[in-house]
């Protein structure tokens, strides 16, 4: 029988967030057929090092810093093209441009345009997964296009399929239209088999109560059961929201389910966050654009843990943050020792302590079970796929290193990510992406961006813009 060729990545250093494996000085990485096929400290004893076979590939790891690929479980991906053009406006335009104006006037290329670019530059900071948050189901070329962009980058995802923009609130304003029928013709057509070249899972995003009347959030979460399918939601972002009281709904309606990841949920009370802990639903905090959005609430992180949830880690929209996990860890880690100190040390002792690898692991293994995968990805695990960043520990913003955790939630950034693998194979490589020309991948974006702004305009008109 012919032996496949495999990847072998020696004398790295290995952050694996596998409590088993742990943390290695220096170490042997075996990958073959797309998985961790073992993780074996470097032996003292050269004559007892894994041998090589013909044509395997022998990555010299030292001075690198081996890790799992981050895995981001919320991004609007399609608006990737106008990123930070939102920043400094009150949260109220977003929804009515960019959810009104600019989303109806997005063509299925923009989309593509958007999900390339946005899967591309996922990749580039170490991010290996990406649940594609797609509300722009405008028709079925739409999410064609979504899909195309995901399978084009080669980054793993999950194409989370939701509703049409419009230039009206007919689809999220107490809403009587039902989910679009188009999924059930995106999963035959693409997900037949249950993945895209073992790469590409389908989802479905809701409206859920705060956007759709009761008959249509029941039904929604019912077709995604019926169709096998996870499920994410926004939740209680603004104030305005709370008084949906959204998760109560669906504990009254007896529909929470571990299937069920709740996106932001800053304003749902102590109890509701104890029902989505009591039914295994998670949560995804997509922190940068949480504290850049005027008008969303205190971010529950601290809450959350006291009910037993570890969230996972969202980039959001590039509209008005960046999607890059390091920033997403970095927040986080300053919010969390800021407010325990600005509520003093009695609210500190309510709260279970943190360390830099809790924040690693909301980033990687807490990721993989929001979107059910914790079996697959998360950790470097001898088994799980092999989807891997490389972290040059030589830079000067990170070396010399004494604490490999404190250093890339502190301190590392893109820039440092020198290799990135998703299922062994390289699509970052010596500090480049692999497989793309990023200069025209830039024009592509340049020209789908004008395009937009142009025809957005009678849209916005009709949006009353």
């Amino acid at each position: 029988m012919q032996q496949t060729s495999r990847t072998i990545i020696e004398n790295v250093a290995v952050l694996s967030l596998d409590e088993t494996i742990g943390e290695l000085g220096s170490a042997t990485i075996t990958i073959d057929g797309g998985r961790i096929t073992s993780i074996e400290p470097t032996a003292e004893d050269a004559a007892t090092a894994p041998g090589h076979r013909a044509g395997d590939e022998v990555i010299n790891g030292s001075g690198l810093l081996a890790l799992p690929g981050f895995i981001d479980t919320h991004r609007h991906t399609w608006q990737s093209a106008i990123k930070h053009s939102y920043a400094e406006l009150d949260p109220r335009v977003y929804f009515a441009e960019v959810l009104k104006g600019l989303g109806a006037a997005f063509q299925a290329n923009d989309v593509y345009v958007g999900n390339k670019l946005g899967s591309y530059a996922s990749l580039s900071a170490g991010t290996t997964t990406l649940f594609d948050w797609s509300h722009v189901q405008n028709s079925p070329e739409h999410s064609d296009g979504a899909i195309a962009g995901l399978r084009e980058s080669g980054i793993r995802a999950v194409f989370g399929h939701g509703w049409p923009t419009s230039p009206d609130d007919s689809w999220t304003a107490n809403s009587t239209k039902p989910h679009p029928a188009d999924i059930r013709r995106v999963k035959d057509q693409y997900f037949a088999d249950g993945s895209i070249e073992d790469r590409i899972t389908l989802a479905m995003v809701l409206r859920g109560p705060e956007e759709a009347s009761p008959d249509v959030w029941q039904h929604e979460l019912r077709l995604a059961r019926e169709l096998g399918l996870r499920v994410s939601v926004h939740t209680g972002a603004y104030a305005r929201n709370a008084n949906a009281a959204a998760v109560q709904q669906y504990a009254d309606a007896r529909l929470l389910g571990p299937d069920m990841t709740f996106v932001h949920c800053n304003h749902l009370t102590d109890a509701e966050l104890q029902l989505i802990a009591d039914n295994g639903g998670t949560v995804s905090l997509g922190i940068h654009c949480e504290m850049n959005s005027q008008g969303v609430g205190e971010i529950p992180f601290h809450r959350m843990l006291q009910t037993g949830i570890r969230p996972s880690l969202s980039g959001d929209t590039e509209t008005k943050c960046t999607g890059d996990m390091f920033t997403q860890m970095r927040m986080l880690w300053a919010y969390h020792r800021s407010t325990l100190t600005r509520l003093g040390p009695d609210y500190a002792a309510q709260t279970p302590p943190v360390t830099m690898r809790d924040i690693l692991g909301y980033a990687t293994i807490e990721g993989a079970k929001a979107i059910g995968q914790e079996a697959e990805i998360g950790s470097l695990t001898p088994g799980k796929r092999a989807d891997i960043q490389l972290i040059d520990t030589t830079a000067l913003n990170l070396g010399p290193i004494q604490d490999p955790a404190a250093s890339v939630v502190l301190a590392a950034h893109e820039g440092n990510v020198r290799h990135v693998l998703v299922g062994g194979k390289f699509v970052k490589r010596n500090g480049s992406l692999v497989g793309v020309d990023t200069e025209d991948l830039m024009e592509e974006a340049r020209r789908s961006q004008e395009n937009l702004l142009e025809r957005a305009g009678a849209y916005k008109a009709m949006a009353g813009v």
